[in-house]
């Protein structure tokens, strides 16, 4: 039986006040759209994460804020994280994205 040497575990990140943890299957994309802006409002920035299908999701978000002018990317980051398959009992390596987002200056109310 052939032996496969598996990443390190990544450390588990602290929640932030500013971070958005994406899902495609949990809320409409312009609940997070709306909740990015809010947390823009307040923080002055916001993190979106997202694993596996829903970094689509992330990378639109990040697009309606910046063609609306309310923020510019400061930085976006890949990696991949192990999680059990529950289904098949095995772990399995998942994409994951973080796309920080900055607000502009100037903070339009309208959209």
């Amino acid at each position: 039986m052939a032996t496969v040497a598996l990443p390190p575990p990544q450390p588990i990140e602290p929640q932030k006040k500013n971070r958005i943890q994406v899902s495609n299957t949990k809320k409409p994309l312009f609940f997070y759209v709306n909740l990015a802006k809010r947390y823009i409002q307040q923080h002055n920035e916001v993190e979106l994460s997202a694993l596996g299908m829903a970094i689509t999701t992330v990378v639109t978000i990040a697009e309606i804020l910046k063609n609306n002018g309310l923020a510019t990317e400061k930085k976006v980051s890949t990696s991949t994280v192990g999680m059990k398959d529950e289904s098949k009992g095995r772990l399995v390596q998942k994409a994951k994205v973080f796309s920080g987002v900055i607000q502009h200056t100037v903070f339009h109310s309208g959209f």
